[in-house]
Parts: structure tokens; C-alpha cells; sequence
């Protein structure tokens, strides 16, 4: 394995009932609304998997307000978006909201697909394409390509399936440490085989065979299979979509959260120091001993905002916080996360961990705890080095 048999990781966002999955089946064959209620509704509830070609991998999200949480879990490890906006319906809440997440979590390569063109004027479609060129303006996104499509007729759809191979070339190498980490998006048991998880490989390696922990639970398990697209393999890396068959977990609870990752490195996390941003259209000031909902790789928890420098951070600013986790999850330096409040569930944040498990933040030592962790987030690699310690 290296570098060169990369797959891709494409996660589908917007509005419910905008068109997403309908496009996914135009594009690749697949349905993947694969549960009843999902079938009986007409709309996507869980997370659902389709493969354009033998390397790229499509998610297909939840629109709906009351899914965020799986949405976030479907593109917390995606390589960049296919945004979905409806012809018929323009710029919704929802669209806003995924495009938030999207950003927050560092994704800057992006296609934008107007559907359902063919249920309105050609004037009305332009009105749209404004619309959505003004919300892009000043973000990573403000230069992609928007494309138009009806599934219907089948318009636009071989230019997006065009435009999403070529896009893919563009992305730079996955960065990682080179320990293996794999966030489970999905697990069940199958007769003949035992537990199997599904998920994207973020860092490392690994072969039929090895071992894995299980965070934050801390529990060991042996590689028994291993599948990518439907095929067979003995390893997977960093950039990988895998299905893990493992040995010795049959009695154990396994579930979407929990994290695959390299024995005995890591510990389970209930607090953290970050740097956290605020965005500018967020509808709350934030506050220490605010209640806030974190979604940090698959999983979502409960957790207290701790302000260090500021008593109070306003929309449109960032500082640095300490977050002190309801339950245990699994998070590493450098890895990003988003914050939504406890109620109205509605995103306001996002941000870099800096610290695992730090020392109780005390506001006397304030000034000491500051400089370190603005080293951790800018620093050399000296300095980061230094600050670990």
C-alpha cells in the first residue's frame, strides 16, 4: 500500500429534500436509503454509502434539522463536498447550517449542484446561482464550480460525475502521524462473521491480523477481515473507507463514536483545552459554564465551556477554552471539532483541540496556560514540543 492508492472521501450536504440522494443514485446506481422508515418517508435518515468509481466513496448526509448530529458524523472525515441546493426551493436554513459545518471542519474543496431544474424557469435558476455566488462570497468556496442537474432528465448529471473526477485530483495527501486511527460511522454483526465497524481511515495503517484499540471504551481486538469498496483487502491507510471484521468484540457494545485506533497511545478524553471560533451569524454570545454539545470525529457529548481569556466570546470571535466532557471520547492534538448549543440545538462554533485531559483550568494561572497553548497552536515544532511538557 501507498500513497498513489488513495481513495477519496466525497460527503454530500444541504437541505432535506433538496435532492442529494437522488443524485447519488443518478450518479453511481445506488439507493442509499437502505433503512424502512427511510424508504416509507422519503427522506434520508442515517448515513448512507455509494461508490462512484473503485476510489472515490460518496456519503450521502441527513438534510434534516433534527439529524445534524449524524450529518456531522457523515462529513467529520470526508476529503471534500458535494453541496446540494434545490432549484425550486433556493438557499434554506439547513444549507447555511451544513455550510458552516463544512468550513468549520476545514473543508475548502467543494462542487455546488443546483437539482431540480427542471421544475422551474431558467430566470428563476439564475436567481439561484446569485443567491448561492453571494453566500460563497469570502469563504474557501467562493471560486467552485456550480453545476445544474435534473435526475429527472438526467441534465447535468455526466458533467458533476466530470467535475468530481477531476476534483479529486486536485486534493493534496492526507497529513497524519502515521498512528492508525479509524472513527466508526457504523457498526453491526453479521451471521459467520462477528462485529464488523465501517469507517475512514484518518491516520496510519493497518493489516488483517494486528491488533486495534477500542476508545474510549479501551478495548482490545484483532483484525480478523478487512473489505474497501466491497473488495477484499489485507490493509488499508489514511484516506481508506474500510469495513473492520474484528475477533473478540462479539460480546462487546460496539457503536458509532467510538474510535479504532493504535494500542496503547491513546486515553480516553473528559476535558480538553482548544481554540475555539465563533461564527459571525451565531445567534448567542458564549459563556463560561455554558452547556454545549460537542461533535468531534463520530461522536456527539455533552460537555461546560470554560472561557480563559475572555468572559464572554461574541460572534464573529475566537479564543481559547477548556471543555469538560459529560462522558469520556476519544480526541487528539490537532484534530477539529464543532460546537452546538445545548438548546436551540443550532451550530455556533467550531475548533482545534490543543490539549487532552489538562490540568483544571484556574484563572491564577491564566497567563502561563495562555502562552503555552497558543505555542501548541502556532508554534515551531520545537515549540510545540516544548509545550508538551
Amino acid at each position: 500500500m501507498n500513497d498513489s492508492d488513495r481513495q477519496y472521501v466525497v460527503g454530500l450536504a444541504g437541505h432535506i429534500d433538496h435532492g442529494k440522494t437522488a443524485l447519488v443514485k443518478a450518479l453511481t446506481g445506488i439507493d442509499t436509503d437502505r433503512l424502512k422508515e427511510e424508504k416509507a418517508r422519503g427522506i434520508t435518515i442515517d448515513l448512507g454509502f455509494a461508490h462512484l468509481s473503485q476510489n472515490i466513496t460518496l456519503i450521502d448526509v441527513p438534510g434534516h434539522e433534527r439529524l445534524i448530529k449524524n450529518m456531522v458524523a457523515g462529513v467529520s472525515t470526508i476529503d471534500m463536498v458535494l453541496f446540494v441546493i434545490a432549484a425550486d426551493d433556493g438557499i434554506m436554513p439547513q444549507t447555511r447550517e451544513h455550510l458552516d459545518i463544512v468550513s468549520l471542519l476545514g473543508i475548502s474543496k467543494g462542487i455546488f449542484v443546483i437539482t431540480k431544474i427542471d421544475l422551474v424557469e431558467p430566470d428563476w435558476i439564475e436567481l439561484v446561482e446569485e443567491e448561492l455566488r453571494s453566500l460563497l462570497k469570502d469563504s474557501a468556496f467562493e471560486n467552485a464550480a456550480i453545476l445544474k442537474t435534473s435526475t429527472e432528465s438526467g441534465e447535468g448529471i455526466t458533467e458533476v460525475k466530470s467535475s468530481l473526477l477531476d476534483t479529486v485530483k486536485e486534493l493534496q495527501s492526507r497529513k497524519h502521524d502515521g498512528l492508525f486511527r479509524l472513527p466508526i460511522d457504523r457498526a453491526f454483526s453479521k451471521a459467520g462473521f462477528g462485529s464488523i465497524v465501517t469507517g475512514s481511515v484518518i491516520s496510519g495503517k493497518i493489516r488483517v491480523g494486528d491488533t486495534v484499540e477500542i476508545l474510549p471504551a479501551k478495548i482490545s481486538a484483532r483484525i480478523r477481515g478487512l473489505q474497501s469498496h466491497d473488495a477484499q483487502v489485507e490493509g488499508v491507510l489514511a484516506g481508506y473507507r474500510a469495513a473492520v471484521n474484528l475477533a473478540g468484540t462479539d460480546r462487546i457494545d460496539l457503536s458509532r463514536g467510538q474510535v479504532l485506533t493504535e494500542p496503547n497511545y491513546y486515553e480516553p478524553v473528559t476535558s480538553l483545552d482548544a481554540y475555539l471560533q465563533i461564527l459571525p451569524n451565531a445567534i448567542r454570545r458564549l459563556k463560561s459554564q455554558m452547556k454545549i454539545r460537542v461533535h468531534i470525529h463520530t461522536s456527539e457529548v455533552l460537555g461546560r465551556l470554560i472561557l480563559m481569556e475572555k468572559k464572554e466570546l461574541l460572534p464573529g470571535e475566537t479564543g481559547l477554552v477548556q471543555i469538560r466532557l459529560d462522558s469520556p471520547v476519544y480526541a487528539s492534538y490537532y484534530d477539529r471539532f464543532i460546537i452546538r448549543l445545548f438548546s436551540p440545538q443550532l451550530t455556533v462554533g467550531g475548533g482545534l483541540v490543543l490539549e487532552t485531559n489538562p490540568a483544571k483550568f484556574r484563572k491564577r494561572f491564566e497567563k502561563d496556560i495562555v502562552q503555552n497553548l497558543l505555542k501548541l497552536k502556532d508554534g515551531t515544532v520545537s515549540e510545540v514540543l516544548l509545550a508538551c511538557f
